[in-house]
């Protein structure tokens, strides 16, 4: 059995106020067929970050979200896991968790930026009141006014570049604010194997190392590869072979998820065409047993 870590599905109530998540990012009947087609078990659905909180506003379109998409999942629940949405300006980020957790939602989805900022401290307390309680987060990439907007807005520099930057930037702060080691009981999976990390990690450790030999950056407690490993990362659409090899020597086989990205991508064949020749035992873990070891399903 496949599971699917990272699929999305945008109610139509949410959908129509958006200004691209129409059509099949709302066809139910599609993503089951989809599931169905490429022998994938659970999926979890996702949040992608849209444009309905302009016009819905963030409370508004968090309650129409999470109580849609939690009623998916109870109607198919040895199909779907779904992820909820918390809105950051919310001044009662306690009581949030505390309506998720009634819910019943086993994670949440959140944007790796906001509003043009990495919003740390809200992370932080809203991880205060996850940490202990079994949720896990999900961080997508921002994809309205990711990191070098302002600067650049083409429509596929955007997507490819942007988004990539926004998330990668998003796990270095993590590790540079301590966050896997303030709050270790809390399961965060990146997106997109974590950006550009990945490509990074000789990198990371060596200017640290230089750094720190000119007391130019803080004792992290750790190399930043050492640190970085903590994180889960998902596949998301990735049909290259030697890509994860190279997340592999990062993240592992025990942090890295399959992923389609789903409708955004629907080439799954490709996707396990990749992972046809490494061993067995990493095969299985990334395609299924990672996944259900996280959600502990039995």
């Amino acid at each position: 059995m496949i599971c699917d870590f990272h699929v999305h599905f945008i109610p139509r109530s949410v959908g129509e106020h958006t200004s691209f998540f129409k059509g099949v990012w709302s066809d139910k009947n599609a993503l089951l067929k989809f599931l169905d087609d490429n022998a994938i078990g659970y999926a979890h659905i996702v949040y992608p970050s849209t444009d309905a909180h302009s016009k819905l506003g963030w409370e508004k379109l968090s309650k129409i979200y999470n109580e849609e998409i939690i009623a998916l999942s109870k109607k198919y629940p040895k199909r779907f896991i779904c992820s909820a949405i918390l809105p950051l300006e919310s001044p009662d980020i306690k009581g949030g968790v505390n309506r998720i957790q009634d819910l019943g939602f086993k994670s949440i989805s959140l944007t790796s930026s906001f509003n043009g900022v990495f919003p740390i401290e809200q992370f932080k307390t809203i991880f205060s009141y996850l940490n202990e309680s079994g949720i896990a987060v999900f961080i997508h990439p921002q994809i309205i006014n990711p990191i070098g907007f302002e600067r650049v807005k083409d429509p596929l520099l955007m997507p490819v570049l942007e988004y990539s930057l926004d998330i990668s930037m998003c796990l270095g702060l993590f590790m540079m604010e301590g966050i896997f080691s303030e709050f270790k009981n809390l399961k965060i999976v990146f997106s997109s194997l974590g950006g550009v990390a990945p490509f990074l990690k000789d990198r990371f450790d060596g200017v640290y190392n230089m750094l720190r030999n000119r007391n130019m950056v803080k004792d992290l407690g750790g190399m930043p590869s050492s640190i970085l490993k903590k994180a889960y990362v998902d596949l998301s659409g990735i049909k290259s072979k030697k890509t994860i090899e190279v997340a592999l020597e990062l993240f592992s086989e025990d942090h890295i998820i399959f992923a389609s990205d789903y409708p955004a991508n629907q080439d799954v064949k490709s996707q396990l065409g990749a992972l046809s020749d490494f061993d067995a035992n990493i095969r299985e873990k990334i395609l299924s047993k990672n996944f259900m070891k996280f959600f502990n399903i039995k």
